[in-house]
């Protein structure tokens, strides 16, 4: 397996400047597979497992969204109960989500179990959960090149030690620049940066900042790539998580150690990804996504960046 993916998957009620939706298929894991698969299709392919759960109530409908994408289901749980939910609202900007409720159903009390055929994946991605179950995620698997993880202020407010321990087993970290000004308790993001990559000795540190673009920090060595210029932006729910999916299938496709320009060019590749999101509600702009738009929107960012390919 290419890559592993393990998160959530949800109902997302949403309302933005441009509208609203309810009950739309979202979730971290969905997000991140989505985003992974088609990074996966437009490349050298690959295969992508998703860990999850959904309560009694997942749509038969919105599961075969996820298995037409190529996602392995295997180790998709239906347990007695809800599915998660999320209502959230943009204002103005957009820049943040404001959390109208959370109702975390089945979800509250989620045990991972990574299928065996899972458990060696390329690249081992662990979206936002509790850092103790990304923990729990990590010790079931042995992923052959590296292992990323994301984070929330959630868990840097009540799990910061063990998030910052868990930091220490992960070669790619993924946060905000908020999250990164909490765990540092520096409001210097570049700062904060080499302080959490010294304290928790990762190798590669990587800091989103919304429309302006995002900070990467690989043994020493800064990064700094901008958004992709956009005048449609809807509903930006989903943004980070389809980053990182299209990060893990980049990485995924290479070998050895990660060097600076493989990750400058996945970056890239996810930067992009994630401008396409943010483009409609839900995953509407993913499962609609086709790789003659993605390639030539692509092919414009390298170009604004000076890049050849």
């Amino acid at each position: 397996m290419s890559v592993l993916i393990v998160g959530s998957v949800a109902y997302d009620s949403v309302e933005s400047p441009e509208g609203s939706i309810d009950r739309a298929l979202g979730g971290s894991a969905t997000y991140g597979g989505l985003s992974c698969r088609f990074v996966q299709g437009c490349n050298e392919g690959g295969s992508t497992g998703l860990v999850g759960v959904v309560g009694q109530d997942f749509a038969v409908e919105d599961r075969n969204v996820l298995s037409a994408a190529g996602l392995n289901l295997d180790g998709l749980e239906v347990a007695e109960g809800e599915t998660f939910r999320w209502e959230g609202a943009y204002r103005g900007a957009m820049a943040e989500a404001e959390t109208k409720a959370t109702h975390l159903n089945v979800f509250e009390h989620f045990k991972p179990v990574v299928p065996t055929a899972f458990t060696s994946p390329k690249v081992l991605f662990c979206a936002n959960l509790h850092p103790e179950l990304q923990r729990s995620v990590m010790e079931q698997t042995t992923p052959a090149r590296l292992t990323m993880l994301d984070s929330m202020n959630l868990w840097i407010s009540i799990a910061k030690p063990s998030l910052l321990d868990v930091m220490t087993g992960a070669d790619v970290v993924i946060i905000n620049d908020g999250e990164a000004r909490m765990l540092s308790e520096d409001e210097n993001v570049v700062r904060a940066m080499h302080e959490l990559a010294a304290a928790t000795q990762t190798s590669t540190l990587i800091v989103k900042r919304g429309e302006h673009g995002v900070l990467a920090l690989h043994e020493g060595n800064m990064l700094a790539l901008p958004a992709v210029p956009t005048a449609d932006v809807v509903d930006p729910t989903g943004c980070g998580d389809t980053f990182a999916g299209a990060l893990a299938a980049r990485l995924a496709s290479g070998e050895g150690d990660l060097s600076l320009s493989e990750l400058r060019d996945g970056l890239m590749v996810a930067t992009v990804m994630a401008s396409f999101t943010l483009e409609a509600f839900g995953t509407k702009a993913l499962t609609g996504l086709d790789a003659e738009r993605f390639n030539a929107r692509l092919d414009d960012y390298r170009a604004m960046l000076g890049v050849l390919r």
